[in-house]
């Protein structure tokens, strides 16, 4: 592939970089059983944070994508983390993530405009956290397996 449509390719997927100056590590929610977990058990891995509702038809259309990212890589230094985003019951969200066979991390977080890891414009939104903890890119909408794939791949160059 051209090196300026490899360049075009990544423009497009992530929309917004930020810039933080705490990283992720200081951001905790609780997981489906309530126990409060930290983006910092990440630290040294690329991470995945994908933001998502029960409700929303777009992230349904991802989520196989995120899954299948997640399986081909869960044994490489890249881990995913979903983020409920939106007021649910717990028992509910937990059959849910069973009835979808989710397999990865998923925690759970009130619906507000600003996150640790920055803004929560619309859902899907998925942000990127490289090894060292640092928010390196974000999206809004649908991202695919080939496209976190190629980001990460650059970037480690």
């Amino acid at each position: 592939m051209a090196k300026w449509l490899t360049c075009l390719m990544f423009s497009a997927l992530m929309i917004f970089v930020v810039v933080t100056k705490a990283g992720a590590v200081n951001y905790e929610l609780p997981d489906l059983d309530g126990k409060t977990q930290s983006l910092d058990q990440y630290k040294g891995k690329w991470l995945i944070v994908n933001y998502w509702a029960t409700w929303c038809g777009t992230c349904m259309k991802e989520l196989p994508e995120l899954i299948t990212f997640y399986e081909n890589n869960k044994e490489k230094d890249i881990a995913v983390v979903g983020i409920n985003f939106e007021t649910i019951d717990k028992n509910r969200l937990k059959q849910f993530v069973l009835d979808k066979n989710i397999p990865f991390s998923v925690l759970s977080s009130e619906p507000v405009k600003t996150t640790p890891l920055g803004p929560v414009p619309a859902l899907p939104t998925t942000y990127i956290i490289d090894p060292q903890g640092k928010v390196v890119a974000g999206t809004i909408g649908i991202v695919t397996r080939d496209d976190l794939e190629n980001y990460i791949k650059h970037k480690k160059g």
